[in-house]
């Protein structure tokens, strides 16, 4: 199954939950009314994606006489790509890593940390500006808003759920407790579910990333020795991000905290690794 087909299924699985938890509350016009709202609340961060992470992460404009080189990458990756070239930013962060943001490929931006630029040689620099030009290329800052926004319909249609049952409203179950339970298991598994589905369509976008960056650079190995040292270093450099701009960078730049595999935006960095080398050609 490719990565295209699972996102795509995975965003079949937020429709059919949306559908199921608006119609125990509204009938589907109460479903698409939450998506709406949700949608609507997404679409700010979604439109004004480039300049909000650039802001959140610090991040500073750099010119082509001040990194010729990383310009020569970007330019060329951007041909094979077929999308205008992004802007280019440096993050001031000794941590490497690196992240692309905007709403398409016409406003998109790259950024890469201070500690990128030190660490990795020329091959690995391009594997890792491969991956974020293969994001803006496969408009993963659109898929991932939508996603977002069905999540968060669901989760606003279960907190109406929730309030509605505390103050005596709901169905009409009193003749049908099984109904009834039916609604309650419905109102807590839904935002659960909803969130780990999202979560999964970032990690399926991730390993697609993986693979198109692996073919704009031309092989995969660049990409697969800088995310050894990019994960390696992670653990020891800590990075001063907002949690909330965590998703957008190529590992997660909070990987020194313990958190649970299926809560993680981000694949583990070992399977990644262990599919690149498999693209080997």
């Amino acid at each position: 199954m490719t990565n295209t087909i699972k996102t795509w299924l995975l965003m079949g699985v937020l429709t059919v939950l949306l559908v199921l938890l608006g119609r125990v509350i509204g009938g589907t016009t109460g479903a698409f009314t939450f998506f709406l709202i949700a949608l609507a609340m997404n679409f700010i961060s979604y439109y004004f994606s480039d300049t909000l992470v650039i802001k959140m992460t610090g991040s500073y404009p750099v010119s082509e006489a001040e990194a010729p080189e990383l310009y020569s990458i970007v330019r060329n990756l951007s041909l094979k790509a077929g999308i205008p070239m992004p802007k280019i930013y440096i993050t001031p962060s000794p941590q490497p890593n690196a992240f692309a943001t905007g709403r398409n490929p016409e406003h998109a931006a790259v950024a890469v940390t201070e500690g990128l630029l030190n660490l990795l040689n020329r091959q690995e620099i391009e594997g890792v500006l491969a991956h974020e030009i293969a994001h803006i290329k496969n408009r993963d800052i659109l898929i991932g808003t939508i996603a977002a926004a069905m999540a968060g319909a669901i989760s606003m249609l279960a907190d109406v759920f929730r309030w509605g049952l505390f103050f005596g409203g709901g169905r009409d179950d009193d003749n049908n407790p099984g109904g009834l339970i039916a609604d309650l298991i419905l109102l807590i598994l839904a935002p659960i579910a909803a969130l780990l589905v999202q979560l999964a369509i970032s990690r399926s976008r991730e390993y697609l990333a993986d693979e198109t960056g692996a073919k704009l650079a031309g092989s995969p190995v660049g990409l697969a020795e800088a995310l050894k040292k990019l994960h390696a270093y992670s653990l020891r450099i800590p990075m001063e991000v907002s949690p909330a701009a965590s998703h957008m960078f190529i590992i997660n730049p909070l990987n020194g905290r313990a958190l649970m595999a299926l809560f993680s935006t981000h694949p583990p960095i070992e399977d990644r690794i262990e599919r690149l080398y498999a693209m080997r050609w």
